[in-house]
């Protein structure tokens, strides 16, 4: 029987002096940096990994999905409101946002949003 098989040991580390083991070498070899000891692949043996895969509930996620969409449609109210005529429904009411996507030197884009039908438009003003 050689030296290996006599000693309990934890995977991955050296079973004389305990250090962290390097990697597995391709050729199988593994030398203990500590004790210059030199172990087979067996010294690796063992190694166990439980994944746990967690799953959403169908029911939790359609429940999301539609709470979600009912927030959307609420955020198109967000933002100050102005009287301006959405060219789509007709309806007198659109909410703004302003970015500045141009240069500095150049005004900034405003983005509108109808109160009534979340139709969207922008201008550069």
């Amino acid at each position: 029987m050689s030296t290996e098989e006599n000693l309990d040991y934890v995977p991955g580390f050296c079973p004389l002096c305990g250090d962290i083991l390097p990697l597995l070498k391709e050729k199988g070899g593994v030398k203990c940096y500590s004790c210059d000891h030199e172990w087979g692949p067996n010294v690796f043996s063992n190694i166990k990994a439980d994944y746990v895969i967690h799953f959403n509930d169908v029911d939790a996620l359609e429940a999301k999905i539609k709470d979600d969409s009912k927030k959307s449609k609420k955020k198109q109210n967000e933002g100050p409101v102005i009287e301006r005529k959405c060219v789509k429904c007709g309806n007198g009411k659109m909410s703004y946002a302003t970015l500045q996507l141009r240069s500095a030197d150049e005004g900034q884009t405003v983005f509108y949003t109808c109160t009534k039908c979340g139709f969207k438009e922008s201008e550069n003003s």
